[in-house]
Formats: structure tokens, C-alpha cells, sequence
């Protein structure tokens, strides 16, 4: 089958300049909508992805995202937000992007052509077959992530991919490939809009599921989260209250920092009320 750059095809929309802004957002957002349902039709490419990302993580590996541009700092995007969210080590889910720290705020010439550099920026991490790389690239074709995936595969480290257009060169060297197809963009070739949204919520999936299921949620609550500003105190403070029935805002406050997470605070509590309750049933 040929491939087909979707991304790159001309935008359904003509002479842009010539909207209104009511008509430019509401010609993105027709658009957008799109989006939900292109990943809905890959949740089970999805579904198996995220299973084999668990199954690692659980084992004790980590979870790695390789990608260049608006998909590399997406990458590190998910990637930064695990440690505060869940309470996990910095480290445990890593986003690398092709030309280093700088790409993330600035373009850099020519750093997704190089086919080589990829690997060698995993190196730097001591990559391991008891780990897991993702490489993110809309057109499916970026050769800083397909170098990558290749080695990995070299390597016997299990690899993903995520892209928005069908049987695309990534997804070709990926053990678990997904693509997400959300058509021509409204700027024509401009990923950063649908298709980015469609990555951002596919990574939104496989890290929060992941997070799931190495324990780091109890119900629905973020018990792990890291107490970094008074919102998420406030939030751990009423969380804390909840699940030890605690009525005084100050005790469940004061309990809360002393031992700097929801589970650990409840989990405290939760033992010493049990060791008094046996000390008066033996009386």
C-alpha cells in the first residue's frame, strides 16, 4: 500500500485571511471535533500499547518518549507532569526531543533529519530491554525517531509509535504502533493543531493508565501528588478529611505535611486508629 502523507494534504479551508475571527475559531473548532473520534478508532492499537508500557513499568522499567518538534515537547511535556501528579521519581517516564534542552522553547535546524542522534541520546540513559521507548512524530516519517525505534528493535527494547497518518515509515519499525488519523489540518501541513491534540490526548491515556496500574491513584484521588503549592495542600487537606473522617481542618492539615502525601498521611492515621481500637478490645 502507498503511504500517504495525510497531514501534508491541502486544508478543506481557502482563503483564510479573508475570515472573520467568529469564522476562524469556529472553522478550528469544527475541526477539533474530529479529533475525539479518530482517537476512539485506535483505542485498541492504543489498548496494547499501554498494556505492554504497564507490564515494563511494573517489572520495574522505564518509560521513554522520542519525538522531535510539537511531538518531542509533548513528550516531555507528559513526561514532566508524572513526578508532581503521581509521586514518582524523576526519571521513571523520560521525553527526549531531537536537538536537546534548547529544542524545547526554540526550533533547531535540521535536528529530526539526523538518523543517528536519536539512539545516541538514549544511550545517555543506560536504555535497557527492561525498558520502554515511545517515538511520537505526526508525519510518521521523522528519521530522528525511526533511527531510534531501529536501534531499540537492534536491541531487543520494546518500542511504540504514535502518528496521524496510515501506514506510515514509524509505524512500520514500532512493535506497537498507533496512528491516529485526523485528516488535513486547518492551516495545511500545521501538526501542531489536530494532530497534536490527538497525541496529547493518546499520551494523556498511556501515562495515566500507567500510573493506575503501578497503584500511584486510590478511587479516583491523586494520593501520591507531590504538595507543591497551597491549591494542591488545600486539595490533599480535604482528601485527607474524606478518607479519615477527620472534622478538624487544622489536624488534617497538620497530618497532611507531616508526612508529605495524602496516602502516607492516611495510611498513618489509618494505623494508628487500628492499633487503639485493638488496645481497647484486649482491656
Amino acid at each position: 500500500m502507498a503511504f500517504t502523507k495525510i497531514t501534508e494534504q491541502s486544508s478543506h479551508y481557502h482563503h483564510l485571511e479573508k475570515m472573520s475571527v467568529a469564522e476562524i475559531i469556529s472553522n478550528i473548532n469544527k475541526e477539533d471535533f474530529q479529533v475525539a473520534g479518530a482517537v476512539e478508532n485506535a483505542l485498541p492499537e492504543i489498548e496494547k500499547l499501554i498494556s505492554v508500557v504497564s507490564e515494563k513499568m511494573i517489572a520495574g522499567g522505564r518509560l521513554f518518549y522520542i519525538g522531535a518538534g510539537t511531538s518531542g515537547r509533548l513528550g516531555i511535556l507528559d513526561a514532566s507532569e508524572c513526578p508532581p501528579t503521581y509521586g514518582v521519581p524523576q526519571g521513571l517516564v523520560i521525553g527526549i526531543i531531537a536537538g536537546g534542552e534548547k529544542a524545547i522553547i526554540n526550533a533547531i535546524e535540521n535536528a529530526e533529519d539526523d538518523t543517528i542522534q536519536g539512539w545516541k541520546d538514549l544511550q545517555s540513559y543506560n536504555i535497557s530491554d527492561a525498558d520502554v521507548v515511545i517515538g511520537i512524530a505526526s508525519s510518521g516519517t521523522t528519521p530522528y525517531v525511526i533511527g531510534a525505534l531501529q536501534k531499540c528493535k537492534e536491541n531487543n527494547i520494546v518500542t511504540g509509535s504514535i502518528a496521524c497518518n496510515p501506514d506510515s515509515p514509524v509505524s512500520a519499525v514500532a512493535d506497537f504502533p498507533v496512528e491516529v488519523i485526523v485528516g488535513p489540518e486547518f492551516i495545511t501541513g500545521s501538526t501542531r493543531m489536530k494532530s497534536g491534540t490527538a497525541q496529547k490526548m493518546v499520551l494523556n491515556m498511556i501515562s495515566t493508565t500507567a500510573m493506575i496500574q503501578l497503584g500511584r491513584v486510590e478511587d479516583n484521588k491523586m494520593v501520591n501528588m507531590q504538595l507543591t503549592n497551597e491549591k494542591i495542600v488545600d486539595r490533599g487537606i480535604r482528601m485527607v478529611m474524606e478518607k479519615t473522617g477527620i472534622k478538624d481542618m487544622d489536624s488534617a492539615k497538620d497530618l497532611l505535611l507531616k508526612y508529605k502525601s495524602v496516602k502516607k498521611a492516611v495510611d498513618h492515621y489509618t494505623q494508628i486508629s487500628q492499633t487503639t481500637i485493638t488496645s481497647l478490645n484486649s482491656l
